[in-house]
């Protein structure tokens, strides 16, 4: 009886799913051949696309947008959590319109369709009732908090590059100011050249010439700079422009110091690191080596002992 009820809710829940999706695939096919009529009439080659791939990784994230679009219409997100989510998201990278709304429904297909799943592997087999249940309670809790996870995770790698290849970009920048380029121009240029060497910090620089080009208070662009990811070094050198700004002090010789001390903290970091490796080896030598050794020092003399004994 209750893999009866588990089958008609499975069932029920890819009806849900499928309408919206056929729908969705019949639009994104006619979307795919306008597309291509357009770029004939101008003379263009279509470039040969994966159709199948392309159309169901479109599929994907409009339902699973549509999923949070229902959510965030339905105020069930509080304005404050809403705009941290929103911030989260643009720190590690994701600033398109409905990033926010495939994040939450992302979450909320990963929490009906995860228990959904473990409850039909379950009832395959004969186990206790209570593991019956603790499994798909415990897939809910996994499906709300994986995308988070995830997000985390892409969150400190991000930062780290961006703190890995900020020295770089301000060394450019001090170049820039050298050669006589204004402040709005130096950003944008360094943005542009560190799409080659490290493209986190060109898409950061990239978008503070952007806001510079559209906002008239420099002071504030600079001190979002730092805000939108909450880096140190970004803040820093935020600060150190609108002090420029504000004061009139040289910009080179400013950008110089930061630099260097930017590269002394890295310098510091891989020196403390470094003087870690001892304690941690200690154990993989208690564990793998010491083993070994005693094997071979003493291995001889239990064998003599062994022999002597016969």
């Amino acid at each position: 009886m209750t893999g009866l009820w588990l089958g008609a809710a499975a069932g029920a829940t890819l009806l849900v799913l499928a309408f919206p999706a056929l729908m969705l695939l019949g639009q994104m096919r006619g979307q795919q051949r306008l597309v291509i009529r357009i770029k004939l009439c101008r003379g263009e080659e279509p470039v040969q696309v994966p159709m199948r791939q392309e159309i169901v990784k479109g599929l994907w994230i409009r339902v699973v947008s549509g999923l949070g679009q229902l959510v965030l219409r339905a105020g069930l997100l509080p304005t404050r959590t809403r705009a941290e989510l929103e911030m989260t998201l643009a720190s590690v990278g994701f600033r398109g319109r409905n990033s926010l709304e495939v994040f939450v429904g992302s979450k909320i297909s990963l929490m009906i369709g995860l228990p959904v799943v473990a409850a039909i592997v379950t009832n395959q087999y004969s186990i206790p009732a209570i593991a019956a249940l603790l499994i798909p309670a415990t897939m809910v809790l996994a499906g709300l908090l994986l995308p988070d996870v995830v997000v985390s995770q892409r969150r400190k790698r991000y930062l780290r590059r961006v703190d890995r290849g900020l020295p770089d970009a301000l060394d450019l920048m001090v170049i820039c100011c050298q050669a006589g380029l204004g402040l709005t121009t130096s950003v944008l240029r360094v943005a542009q050249e560190m799409q080659i060497g490290n493209q986190d910090v060109g898409h950061e620089f990239a978008l503070t010439a952007h806001e510079l080009q559209f906002d008239s208070d420099n002071r504030r662009v600079f001190m979002k700079m730092g805000t939108r990811t909450g880096l140190e070094g970004l803040v820093r050198l935020g600060t150190t422009l609108v002090q420029s700004l504000q004061y009139g002090t040289p910009l080179t010789v400013a950008m110089n110091s930061l630099s260097a001390e930017m590269r002394q903290e890295t310098l510091t970091r891989f020196e403390n690191r470094a003087a870690r490796i001892g304690v941690l080896m200690t154990m993989p030598m208690v564990i793998f080596i010491l083993p070994c050794v005693f094997l071979v020092v003493g291995g001889p003399a239990a064998i003599q002992v062994m022999h002597l004994g016969n």
